[in-house]
């Protein structure tokens, strides 16, 4: 029976994603970021929007589109300072301890809203609170401090200093006159404003309509936050992200949600978008692999049209900028780091000034960077860091995370910028690093080195008592050079001494100290039910792992302590995976649970987690380098402290590892 060499209709649409895939279009034309913004504001309206009425409650971070001219004075009548008298001051005249002056007071007390109605006349006083209306006649208020009440009929009292004219007197209109120009057209809103347009009774205020904003995500990855995350999907957390990023900038962010790669229900949506809407942003879709079509949408939407698609940026080359009749249309990378960076060049500045608000200055500082980092030619880099005090300045760490991890942004500093004409920077090189956010402080406590899920117990510790700790993963041997070199507090490690199997202990150098931390095992980690080593013991499955070649391994990275048992297990043997080299366990139990690995070595805390199988091998020794000078900082002796807490102990037994005696 012949057999047929036609392919299926699937084959070939398989074949022909593939093609596509292998293709990969290129950007229309990659600009500099300088070339990109002209090109983009020579063909948008960056003058604030038109005037809206709110109300005072919705006023505050707003910015005034008119002046305000005061329609009363404030205060609206005279009115004493201080609890005392109303008098006139000439009668007061020569009054002191040894000869007082004594006056009949009249038959009112004026109280805060009360309007007086006895006039003040030669010799005579009236009781008057602070606040209250100056009644006719009288020109000065004693405090009552300087009196002595006279009992009889009539009261009387003796005033025992004189008064000047005007004494504890706030006359009208002298905080706010009628007339005046109470605040100015631009003027950005905040408490103190708010107060002076309340004291004015006013109840709203007209000010800069904020634009309002689309915000959609495109990507068949994409899910919504709340629903079951499925193999291959991914949170859509780039909407919530540019949604808070908009709110912060000062507009209004219109959430469209996130659809699939369909150009029919895409292009519909973003025309819907755009004519609801100031502007558009979009994230997703800007490097023309396989399946994203939004260049193409956004190119049959209307002129003038795509005036930018690639921008000589790193992270952010796929930046897509564009403008639809007079509205702008922006599609940012799908990255949520990629995404956050170009908004905030590109967006940001454009919502501020529809919003009537001045240009966001940027904060920088000066500081070291102590490791070299490689760059590309021909791209602007910016590379998040994360600040330490050193003792003689900031030191710049970077990051270590992606333009893919959405904690990056968040987590960071600052970052700085490598030239594109640069193809690194080298290490102990002086940046200007570019502040992120408002409230960024230099750390209480900085813990650089491995990084352990009971760690956060001990930080989460700290935090509860008033400190805030910085935790950078760099590995072991990380961990001990920054010790080393005076750039951390505490370095925790885990790295056994080949020649004497104790762990940690060979790491001690002058200046530095081990302070004991916890054990944990480390383990063979694999999928429940394989056969080829379930009911083996760590040693043995091991030795089958290595003996099958269809048996993948995920490695650790190059200097983590877990990789330095990796290589002592393996004895030179590099097995099929040994290339793939994550920096957590938390990784390699992923890749193993979603079989992109058959197996690994993490510990048992997170095996437990993922639902893997777990061999153990072996405990190991996971401490605390302290660096001595750093000893007495109130921040080091409450992590100490807290290592020896007897419920923080209890929350690291809980993760399954045993706190050190």
């Amino acid at each position: 029976m012949a057999t047929s060499t036609q392919p299926t209709p699937r084959a070939d649409a398989i074949l022909d994603a593939v093609r596509r895939a292998a293709r990969q279009e290129q950007f229309l034309e990659v600009v500099s970021p300088e070339e990109a913004r002209r090109r983009f504001e020579a063909h948008i309206d960056i003058a604030p929007l038109p005037a809206e009425n709110v109300g005072l409650a919705a006023s505050p971070s707003r910015v005034l589109a008119v002046d305000v001219i005061a329609p009363v004075d404030a205060p609206p009548f005279d009115r004493a300072n201080v609890d005392g008298f109303a008098l006139r001051a000439a009668d007061t005249a020569g009054a002191s301890d040894g000869a007082p002056k004594r006056f009949a007071l009249n038959a009112e007390v004026i109280a805060c809203g009360v309007a007086p109605v006895i006039e003040i006349r030669p010799g005579t006083a009236t009781t008057i609170a602070t606040g209250g209306v100056i009644p006719r006649g009288a020109d000065a208020v004693v405090m009552i401090e300087h009196t002595e009440l006279i009992e009889g009929d009539p009261p009387a009292i003796d005033v025992r200093r004189a008064a000047a004219p005007g004494q504890f007197v706030s006359y009208a209109g002298s905080d706010i006159a009628r007339g005046e120009t109470l605040l100015r057209k631009g003027t950005h809103i905040g408490s103190r404003e708010i107060g002076m347009l309340a004291a004015c009774g006013l109840a709203a205020v007209e000010v800069v309509r904020r634009p309002r904003v689309a915000v959609l995500s495109t990507g068949d990855e994409l899910i919504a936050p709340g629903e079951e995350l499925r193999p291959g999907g991914v949170y859509d957390s780039n909407g919530a992200i540019l949604a808070a990023a908009i709110s912060e900038a000062g507009g209004e962010p219109v959430p469209f949600g996130a659809f699939p790669d369909d150009e029919a229900v895409l292009g519909k949506t973003l025309r819907t978008a755009l004519e609801a809407c100031d502007m558009v942003v979009l994230s997703g879709g800007t490097s023309k692999g396989a399946g994203d079509l939004s260049h193409r949408i956004v190119s049959q939407l209307g002129k003038p049209g795509i005036l930018v698609h690639g921008v000589a940026l790193k992270p952010g080359k796929p930046l897509c900028l564009a403008v639809v009749g007079d509205t702008p249309l922006v599609v940012l990378p799908g990255f949520p780091t990629s995404a956050i960076f170009t908004f905030h060049s590109f967006v940001a500045p454009l919502i501020r000034a529809r919003a009537g608000l001045s240009p966001e200055a940027a904060r920088a500082v000066t500081a070291r960077v102590p490791l070299r980092i490689p760059s590309e030619l021909g791209r602007e880099e910016f590379v998040l860091v994360s600040l330490v005090a050193g003792n003689d300045g900031f030191i710049a760490f970077p990051t270590g995370k992606g333009s893919g991890a959405v904690t990056a942004f968040s987590q960071a500093d600052g970052f700085l910028a490598i030239d594109a004409l640069a193809s690194a920077l080298d290490a102990n090189t002086e940046v200007d690093v570019t502040l992120i956010g408002k409230d960024a402080k230099a750390p209480d406590v900085v813990i650089m080195g491995s990084h352990d899920v009971a760690l956060d117990v001990v930080v989460g510790a700290l935090a509860e008592r008033g400190f805030h700790g910085r935790t950078i993963a760099v590995g072991s041997l990380g961990g001990v050079s920054a010790a080393s070199r005076g750039e951390c507090d505490i370095a925790p490690v885990h790295l056994v001494d080949a020649a004497t199997g104790i762990y940690n202990k060979h790491l001690l150098a002058p200046g530095l100290s081990l302070v004991p931390g916890w054990r944990r095992m480390q383990g063979f980690v694999f999928r429940a039910g394989d056969a080829r080593f379930e009911g083996k013991s760590a040693d043995a499955a091991l030795k089958t792992a290595l003996e099958d070649p269809s048996a993948l391994m995920v490695n650790r990275n190059a200097g983590s302590g877990t990789r330095v048992l990796v290589d002592d297990l393996l004895r030179g043997a590099k097995p099929a995976g040994y290339a793939n080299q994550p920096r957590s366990h938390n990784a390699v139990a992923a890749a193993i649970a979603q079989h992109r690995a058959d197996w690994g070595i993490a510990i048992a805390p997170v095996a437990r987690m993922y639902g893997l199988a777990f061999l153990p091998i072996a405990p190991e020794h996971y401490d605390f380098l302290l660096v001595d000078a750093r000893r007495e900082r109130p921040a080091v002796q409450a992590f100490l402290r807290a290592l020896r807490d007897e419920a923080v102990r209890g929350r690291i037994r809980a993760l399954g590892m045993e706190p050190a005696d």
